[in-house]
């Protein structure tokens, strides 16, 4: 039988890595281990197609030696194996060039309560028990009338442990679950061929999706394509369904990504405490929502965590901070450290969102009377020193305040802070992923269709 896994059974090693890592020479440590265990399923024509089970232990460690540090990591936690992995961390940063804002948090800094916040759901699967509920996703999808193939049906499940201490005395760790379905659906009529998608994913299996939900959905996108036309070029309101529009969401975030601002290669550099977008637009960073998909009790440095705004009624009011962007900057770390196992901590938001607006995404389809609805996206390009942004883009044709007809390679653009300034959001808010956002109206944009 396969260890458990939790934190505590990770800890001796922990433990044992940093002993050998300041007896070797080092000033100071941290290091992180994890044990994880994942069951994916994915089917096609009625038939298991591929099945991944998959388990693993690593671990990493970083070492200072006054402005020099060093990261190694190994799936190897024997007692030989780590006390190896120290020794060579400690040579590596014994010749690694100097780094001035190197080092390990605070430990004044470090979370000592921290609430349940239910990222485990204990509940288990067998691949024949995530086959079934591929299958029926495919069926589902397949009787959509006019869905002739069905394809990337998966089901899948994971489990996971992670602890993390440091040589100032922190050692903590956390379970964490995910549970997840997904699929695509094809669509054909005459010569034509069209595919969508869905999924849905969560930390607990009571609050997922039923299969039949996903592939009825994905059949019905699929169908609703058929037909899609170019639309004329111009200068037309677009409006970003919730499926696309945290794209939106996620270029803001790495603006305000420290590392981007000390080096300077952000168009938000100059912008703190400006008005960025309109005073009804909030944008919040809360890594304590209970079952949140990026939800953390501590960030990757073990320092205690908050709910932020990043926009509070338009201003911008905070970068995105680890110690290290912070001491760059001249700033404390705002507890958005993201460790990974064989590197320097980064930076990382939690679970972001544009908070509502108060008007449904059809009322403010009804606002503009005629524009685009964007559905799906394709390569976008965003230039991170000037905001110019531009992307390929799928949907539907807005007319008289209603969609229409489906459109198809077009591409819109527009510079994103000009986007920012008009932008509105929906009523229709859903905290699927790590970024969410609602539905979001951009004033104008420039089309480029027939």
């Amino acid at each position: 039988m396969s260890d458990p896994i939790s934190p505590e059974a990770l800890r001796p090693a922990l433990e044992l890595l940093l002993s050998k890592a300041k007896s070797f020479g080092a000033e100071k440590a941290d290091a992180v281990a994890t044990h994880g265990r994942s069951v994916h399923v994915t089917v096609r024509g009625g038939e298991m197609e591929e099945v991944d089970n998959s388990e693993g232990r690593d671990i990493g460690l970083r070492v200072l030696i006054g402005q020099q540090q060093a990261c190694v990591s190994s799936s190897d936690l024997s007692t030989v194996s780590l006390e190896k992995l120290a020794e060579r961390a400690v040579a590596m940063a014994r010749l690694a060039p100097a780094d001035p804002f190197c080092g390990i948090a605070e430990t004044s800094a470090n979370s000592e309560n921290v609430a349940d916040l239910e990222l485990f759901d204990p509940t288990e699967f067998t691949p024949n028990e995530l086959l079934d509920r591929a299958l029926r996703i495919e069926a589902a999808a397949l009787d959509v009338k006019g869905v002739t193939q069905a394809e990337g049906m998966t089901a899948d499940c994971s489990s996971s442990a992670v602890c993390f201490a440091t040589s100032d005395g922190f050692n903590k760790g956390w379970l964490s679950s995910h549970h997840g379905l997904s699929g695509m659906a094809l669509a054909i009529s005459g010569d034509e061929m069209e595919r969508d998608f869905d999924f849905h994913s969560s930390r607990w299996f009571e609050d997922l999706r039923d299969p039949e939900s996903i592939g009825l959905r994905a059949g019905e996108r699929a169908i609703a394509r058929l037909g899609a036309k170019q639309i004329a070029s111009g200068e037309m309101p677009v409006l970003f369904d919730h499926r696309v529009s945290a794209s939106l969401l996620s270029a803001f975030l790495g603006a305000i990504n420290g590392r981007a601002i000390a080096r300077g290669t952000s168009f938000l550099k100059e912008k703190m405490g400006e008005a960025i977008f309109r005073k009804s637009v909030n944008i919040i960073d809360d890594p304590l929502i209970k079952r949140g998909h990026a939800s953390r009790p501590w960030d990757g440095e073990g320092v205690n965590v908050r709910q932020m705004h990043l926009i509070k009624d338009g201003i911008l009011k905070s970068w995105l901070l680890n110690t290290s962007a912070g001491k760059q900057l001249g700033l404390q770390t705002t507890g958005h450290a993201a460790r990974g196992i064989g590197s320097p901590p980064g930076i990382a938001p939690s679970n972001s969102y544009i908070a509502a607006g108060l008007k449904s995404p059809a009322d403010l389809m009804k606002d503009i009377g005629k524009g685009l609805l964007v559905m799906e996206m394709f390569g976008p390009s965003l230039n991170p020193n000037t905001g110019d942004y531009s992307v390929g883009v799928a949907g539907f044709n807005i007319e008289n305040g209603e969609p229409t007809h489906a459109v198809s390679e077009i591409t819109i653009a527009g510079n994103i802070l000009d986007m920012y300034k008009t932008l509105e959001p929906a009523n229709d808010l859903l905290f699927e992923s790590s970024a969410s956002a609602p539905s979001l109206l951009i004033e104008r944009m420039m089309i480029a269709g027939q």
